[in-house]
């Protein structure tokens, strides 16, 4: 089978990791392009032997000696939706991380690029879709082993000790719902079938660092959400876990109930010291998600490969972030938000 020639822009925490995989681990990709704008992420993957390096994301993907056939973009999220654009009409096909965009408007003009290439595969990167577990959960839900499910409570926690390494990126990250909470809101989305949100409730607040607020952003956030159907979603996000990455999920139907990763375990030991019993949890999502991310990215290059789409799509981008927006919108208002 021929390979997949495919850039990479963005090599920061996740892009780096990304780019690793492309390289290293997908038997069908070749990693021959990488952009970044700054210097030491440019060096770390020329040592790769990668044969392109840019520093414009623009000469990249029209560059007739790199000739990619995909790109994955990992840029900061405002970036997102005009490098989707940019890149479907160069003629490539698209992975983007999430989310799709800080706001409807700029998700409306990746749409817009998708429709206009029905022959380019777009993927966005929801990779707990890809998780083992989770992938197991949605194959139990549609057999129909927990009746319909009916409600889904979500905690996502990120380490306090990943404080410094985010707080860079608070001013564009688009907020607790748009940056954290968008995996757990489009997991709900999932479990309950596709249903649309009606309404929300959100509150939370900057318990430990106060400096975020001057983005408009917290801590700490809690949302309740309702959907057409009758279902509802609760959602715990926190940036400040004293134990490493948490992240739960419950989903309860009318015959059962599933619940993933209920204790943040790494792995099956359990330590015994004179402080007691211990069980080590992940250190960061990249970590929890190791699996997930190689998962989803194996999966949009043998989409490219093999002229098929994606399950996850532009539109499901556009959608949690118009329910990420409403949340934030809720937050600030301290009052109910109805979405149409």
């Amino acid at each position: 089978m021929k390979k997949v020639r495919v850039g990479i822009v963005g090599l920061g925490r996740l892009g780096f990791s990304h780019a690793e995989h492309l390289k290293f681990h997908i038997a069908n990709a070749d990693l021959v392009a990488a952009c970044s704008v700054v210097e030491k992420e440019r060096e770390a993957v020329r040592q790769w032997e990668v044969p392109y390096i840019f520093e414009n994301f623009e000469d990249m993907i029209v560059s007739k000696e790199a000739a990619l056939d995909a790109v994955v973009i990992a840029t900061p999220s405002g970036l997102h939706c005009g490098q989707v654009a940019k890149a479907m009409d160069a003629g490539l096909h698209v992975f983007c991380e999430k989310p799709l965009g800080v706001d409807v408007a700029q998700c409306k003009i990746a749409e817009a690029a998708v429709e206009r290439h029905p022959e380019l595969v777009f993927m966005l990167g929801f990779m707990r879709r890809f998780d083992p577990s989770y992938a197991h959960a949605k194959e139990l839900i549609d057999r129909g082993d927990i009746g319909k499910p009916i409600m889904i409570k979500a905690t996502s926690m990120d380490p306090d000790s990943m404080i410094d390494s985010f707080l860079p990126f608070a001013p564009t990250s688009g907020g607790i719902f748009r940056d954290l909470a968008i995996h757990d809101i489009d997991l709900a989305r999932w479990f309950l079938n596709g249903d649309d949100v009606v309404s929300i409730y959100a509150a939370g607040g900057c318990y430990l660092y106060p400096e975020m607020a001057e983005y408009g952003d917290v801590d700490n956030a809690c949302a309740i959400m309702r959907f057409k159907q009758g279902g509802i979603a609760m959602f715990t996000s926190s940036r400040t876990a004293p134990h490493g990455s948490q992240i739960e999920t419950e989903i309860i139907g009318t015959k059962g109930i599933i619940r993933v990763a209920a204790i943040p375990e790494k792995n099956l030991l359990t330590i015994y010291q004179p402080v007691g019993a211990v069980r080590e949890c992940y250190v960061d999502f990249r970590e929890r998600w190791a699996a997930a991310y190689l998962n989803e990215l194996t999966a949009f290059v043998a989409c490219v490969a093999e002229n098929r789409k994606p399950d996850v799509t532009v539109y499901d981008g556009t959608k949690c972030t118009e329910i990420s927006y409403a949340a934030m919108d809720a937050l600030h208002t301290n009052q109910i938000v109805t979405l149409q």
